[in-house]
């Protein structure tokens, strides 16, 4: 359920906040442990419309939990910058929830692989074919649906 913001002058509309998805370095992902205590992590991401891709080792503490749990939380931040002069951070972020699900099919894996690599690793993308006919069977890869998403900055006036 999505509270409403209290700094309404901070609030980005849902366009701002799929494009500060579209270029943070990277996304923090809260899940839920067995025990319901959160545990977090850092991944890359990539977006496809509605859809946010990342891929892992086929096992691991996120794993566990996203097998337990499928309810996530990602948190992502774009642009940022100090500026101690004003005593201030001038940032945009966004938080996503939904739920995340491990693509099993081959070919939809590698269509999310191809959008991963193409936001991250661009320049490389002619090894792309080789290093999916390596690591395919050993990569696991997930999505996550977009069910909320909200957006909030302060930048320079």
């Amino acid at each position: 359920m999505q509270r409403s913001m209290r700094r309404k002058d901070r609030e980005l509309d849902r366009e701002e906040a799929l494009a500060v998805i579209d270029k943070c370095s990277f996304a923090v992902l809260a899940t839920v442990n067995p025990d319901g205590s959160p545990y977090t992590v850092p991944l890359s991401i990539a977006r496809d419309n509605e859809l946010l891709y990342f891929h892992s080792a086929m096992e691991g503490h996120k794993i566990d939990n996203l097998k337990h749990d499928k309810r996530v939380s990602l948190c992502c931040v774009g642009d940022h910058r100090i500026v101690p002069e004003e005593f201030a951070l001038f940032y945009e972020s966004a938080i996503v929830s939904g739920k995340a699900e491990e693509i099993i099919n081959d070919d939809e894996k590698i269509h999310a692989l191809k959008i991963i690599s193409l936001r991250h690793t661009p320049k490389i993308m002619h090894m792309f074919d080789a290093e999916i006919a390596k690591d395919l069977s050993r990569t696991s890869v997930w999505k996550i649906t977009i069910d909320e998403i909200s957006g909030k900055g302060r930048r320079p006036e």
